[in-house]
């Protein structure tokens, strides 16, 4: 199946080979996403609830882009580089996913760059919940 891939204008150019998202019929899926600026500079150093914040915020803007809204989201990866940051990163995230919640997992690994300490990416169905 074809895809259409998506990227929201006002991101930064991505640091690697990948789109912001892409969506395949129904199905829209959200690479993962951190707190980066333009050039690549890290936003919210060490601070996982506004890093969660800008993620959520991108996460949005992508699936709006599809077509899609939070709503439709079906699952959540969750990268963390400590967990230290979980009630905050969990703190944020349960304002964005108010009610039914999608299913989800979330790990303690190494991120990119030093700095950054959430990576969330999405899976939406259109129509999913909404």
């Amino acid at each position: 199946m074809p895809f259409e891939p998506i990227n929201p204008p006002q991101f930064p150019t991505p640091i690697a080979p990948y789109s912001a998202g892409t969506r395949a019929g129904d199905t829209v899926y959200v690479s993962g996403t951190l707190a980066l600026g333009p050039g690549g500079s890290v936003l919210y150093p060490d601070d996982a609830a506004a890093q969660t914040r800008h993620i959520l915020e991108a996460i949005r803007i992508t699936l709006e882009a599809a077509g899609a809204t939070m709503a439709d989201v079906a699952f959540n990866h969750i990268f963390i580089t400590d967990w230290s940051h979980y009630a905050a990163m969990n703190a944020v995230y349960a304002e964005y996913f108010p009610g039914a919640k999608p299913a989800r997992y979330c790990i303690q690994c190494g991120l990119v760059k030093p700095g950054l300490v959430v990576e969330i990416a999405s899976v939406a169905h259109l129509g999913g919940r909404g």
